[in-house]
């Protein structure tokens, strides 16, 4: 019998331990990353027990009658250790399902872990979504690449790399994140009529929680930020988000620069490097210039799915 938990703080070390030990977990699960924000997130997460023995983790926020895994996170399934198998993840959905309408929900979002986070693995969840009725909601095509057997750069890549590499930038790793975050806010105002999800003070937050995951790559021109990135680094991926390039940036092809030493050199010895998502509108617009930039570096699509289940 699998029994389902609320998790609690005073289970944090449990939890924590069980997330570096899950063949999917990675640093986003722990509690000092999911809990920053959990104001605006109020937490539903579980944690799955047989015979006393702890044998998954749901991360999971609440709104209203629905419950979102998670919320305030861009993935965030099942989390199992090495020896889940089929059968007792049909268990676990038995048991989650069953709690939840308990607890008074009507809706579960299910924002499945992509198969380039997994240390093994770690699809056991799809099948017991398929067979608890999962309707696909969303999916949204993100881009990877296997550093050490990519495809060669697009013609146009190649070319905006040697202007890159003439224009004097250099690719720099920073701590002081103030100059990166006002550009970066910028850019999202001015062309996209957006704002950075975290502030800045969020995000220095996280970064002194988690200072060898969370990294700041920059390029510089004339001792000025003009484009970079932000990393998300676990065990078997290298992730960037906010992704941006000032005017000078733009004019001197500066994140083609970027990228290609993030995954030539730094992290070259990653089993997969992530470009993030290229959609829009809930996964039914594809942003086609987007998209076509990180084709040119080689990285191919995959899928970042949601499900839903009426409870």
């Amino acid at each position: 019998m699998i029994e389902a938990i609320d998790y609690e703080p005073s289970l944090k070390a449990q939890w924590d331990g069980f997330v570096t030990s899950a063949k999917n977990g990675m640093f986003l699960f722990q509690r000092d990353f999911q809990d920053y924000h959990q104001d605006r997130f109020p937490d539903s997460s579980l944690m799955f027990l047989e015979g006393g023995r702890l044998v998954a983790l749901l991360p999971a926020s609440r709104s209203g009658d629905e419950i979102v895994s998670h919320g305030g996170l861009t993935y965030g399934g099942i989390l199992s250790g090495s020896d889940m198998s089929t059968s007792r993840m049909l268990a676990v959905f038995d048991a989650m399902l069953q709690k939840f309408r308990r607890d008074g929900a009507r809706r579960l979002l299910y924002k499945a872990i992509p198969i380039f986070c997994h240390r093994h693995p770690a699809q056991e969840d799809l099948y017991a979504l398929f067979r608890n009725d999962a309707r696909l909601v969303r999916r949204d095509a993100g881009f990877i690449l296997r550093p050490s057997a990519r495809p060669r750069y697009s013609s146009l890549r190649e070319r905006s790399l040697k202007k890159a590499s003439k224009a004097g930038l250099t690719l720099v790793e920073t701590e002081d994140f103030v100059p990166y975050w006002k550009m970066l806010t910028e850019v999202l105002r001015d062309r996209h009529e957006a704002q950075p999800v975290h502030t800045l003070e969020e995000i220095q937050l996280l970064k002194s929680r988690f200072p060898d995951q969370i990294r700041l790559f920059v390029a510089m021109l004339a001792g000025e930020t003009v484009a970079g990135t932000l990393v998300f680094e676990d065990l078997v991926f290298a992730h960037t988000q906010y992704i941006a390039a000032g005017p000078a940036g733009r004019e001197t092809r500066a994140l083609d620069l970027v990228y290609d030493r993030l995954f030539t050199e730094i992290y070259a010895d990653k089993p997969w490097f992530s470009f993030g998502a290229a959609t829009e509108d809930q996964g039914r617009v594809l942003n086609a210039g987007l998209a076509e930039w990180k084709e040119g570096f080689g990285a191919r699509a995959t899928m970042l799915d949601f499900y839903a289940i009426s409870l």
